[in-house]
């Protein structure tokens, strides 16, 4: 237990936040984390944790509401999960992305520098930043290409990182974690859209669930086991890049396939291909390469593929059958 020492989480309120919050209370942190001022509040997520940790209104587009947050608490550990973490609103608001997963990252790095040198900083990485590159499994050696506004502004946000370390003696952390899902995913997301729409379709309140590109994989774990492994970095004796991943790729037919079976229903009669959510540029097939993690930090995933898609679709099918009643 780490009684006394305090964390602050940016981008609280969204899925790895939640997640990452009720470990580090767990281990007896004090949890402060920041939310944007927006016209409608989404605290969904972490309404259940509410009275055991303090929320404060800062911006990563914001300077000094970084600043006087980081005065204010004097955190150990700084968790820089905020970002506008939706790939295809990536290409609609590409500069946006930009300030906030790149400019952003700066901006609570040089905060950190100027109030306390000692923070401890984890920078929340993506297997995005890899895209198309030709390596496969790809580890912390493997080049970057990415594909996307959001993954161009995430390499910037790594790299930065990496800078802050080498510069100044910082203890900045990066982990480039692949794509990490739970019931607590946006419904923006594939996974979730799947999960949602196969709980809607077994109460007949669907008929037709419209995906885009069936055959891209991923390397998906769930998001609670790669909390851990952002926390475990920041534990570890030296700064340092990790990859965060499971090792086994599945494509979105898969995760369709494994969804619907949950609930004894074939795919293929309520799954259609929509030309409309195909993407600019695509990312085919993205597979992590944990070794490092698992030698150095003894991280390993604890969910499994199918554990993590039926987790999903049973909490979807938990929250239809609440709104029924």
């Amino acid at each position: 237990m780490h009684m006394g020492k305090k964390a602050l989480i940016t981008g609280m309120t969204g899925q790895d936040g939640s997640y990452l919050a009720e470990l580090l209370l767990e281990e007896g942190y004090e949890v402060h984390g920041t939310v944007r001022r927006t016209s409608v509040e989404k605290l969904d997520r972490i309404e259940h944790l509410m009275d055991k940790m303090v929320l404060h209104q800062a911006d990563l587009l914001d300077q000094n509401s970084i600043m006087n947050i980081l005065q204010d608490v004097g955190p150990d550990e700084v968790y820089n999960l905020a970002a506008q973490s939706f790939v295809p609103t990536s290409w609609k608001q590409p500069i946006y992305t930009g300030e906030v997963n790149a400019i952003g990252v700066t901006r609570t790095l040089e905060a950190i520098r100027l109030t306390n040198k000692g923070t401890r900083f984890y920078q929340a990485s993506s297997s995005e930043m890899f895209g198309n590159t030709p390596y496969s499994p790809q580890n912390e050696e493997t080049p970057f290409y990415p594909r996307s506004p959001y993954g161009v502004a995430k390499v910037y946000g790594h790299f930065i990182t990496v800078n802050y370390r080498e510069s100044y003696d910082m203890f900045c952390v990066s982990g480039i974690l692949f794509n990490h899902e739970s019931p607590r995913r946006g419904e923006e997301f594939v996974t979730r859209k799947i999960t949602a729409s196969v709980a809607r379709i077994k109460f007949g309140l669907q008929d037709k669930l419209k995906l885009g590109n069936l055959d891209a994989k991923r390397d998906w774990g769930f998001a609670g086991d790669y909390m851990r492994a952002a926390y475990m970095m920041m534990q570890h004796d030296e700064p340092d890049t990790f990859v965060i991943a499971t090792g086994v790729a599945h494509s979105v037919k898969d995760f369709c396939k494994a969804a619907f079976e949950c609930v004894d229903l074939d795919w293929e009669k309520f799954v259609e291909v929509d030309e409309t959510f195909l993407r600019p540029a695509d990312v085919s097939h993205l597979l992590g390469d944990a070794t490092k993690a698992r030698n150095v930090l003894k991280w390993a995933p604890k969910v499994s593929f199918e554990q993590l898609v039926e987790m999903m679709v049973k909490a979807d099918i938990e929250r239809l059958q609440q709104n029924k009643g």
